[in-house]
């Protein structure tokens, strides 16, 4: 009987050391953040496709898969209202420019936080854009960095990265809010 009990207790003690272990273990996993714009055709457009936005450790990956779009360049910008409810896109507002930078290209200063780029379109109507950074986020209370609630607008045109304040881009032909998830 002494023999079991001891054994009982060795065996609890290691169970106890297993379970503090995925405790702390499980403390230390960086829990993942997402949020998605669904993207919804504007201004007579075939438009469509989805933004998904990804935060991990601080950064935010952001990748573009859009269809229905004309072979060539079309400018993408963060707009400052979640809103795609006209049915040209303006009720999602002005770009996303929370600290009162000029137009300009992604990452080179100076430039808007909603300043993307321009998404590469192929032949076939398809195209892709990502991007990686610390100057956004999903959720928390910076609104300098939180994107939620916030739209993505896809322009017919390309960004000239140089007029203002929002690149000569054109009619906005696809607008989707972003959501967290």
């Amino acid at each position: 009987m002494y023999n079991l009990k001891i054994k009982s207790m060795k065996i609890l003690r290691k169970l106890g050391i297993f379970a503090f272990s995925a405790v702390l273990l499980s403390s230390c996993a960086v829990a993942e953040k997402k949020a998605v714009a669904n993207i919804e055709a504007k201004s007579g457009s075939t438009v469509s496709g989805t933004v998904t936005f990804i935060e991990k450790e601080g950064i935010v990956t952001m990748s573009a898969v859009l269809s229905g779009l004309s072979k060539g360049n079309h400018a993408i910008h963060i707009h400052a209202i979640g809103d795609c409810s006209a049915p040209d896109g303006k009720s999602a507002g002005g770009h996303w420019n929370p600290t009162g930078e000029n137009h300009g290209k992604w990452m080179e200063a100076p430039f808007h936080i909603g300043d993307i780029g321009n998404l590469v379109v192929a032949e076939d109507g398809t195209g892709t854009i990502e991007r990686e950074t610390t100057l956004w986020s999903i959720g928390g209370k910076d609104i300098n960095k939180n994107i939620v609630g916030h739209a993505i607008i896809i322009h017919e045109g390309p960004d000239d990265f140089s007029s203002q304040p929002s690149g000569a881009a054109g009619p906005r032909i696809g607008c989707g809010e972003i959501v967290r998830k």
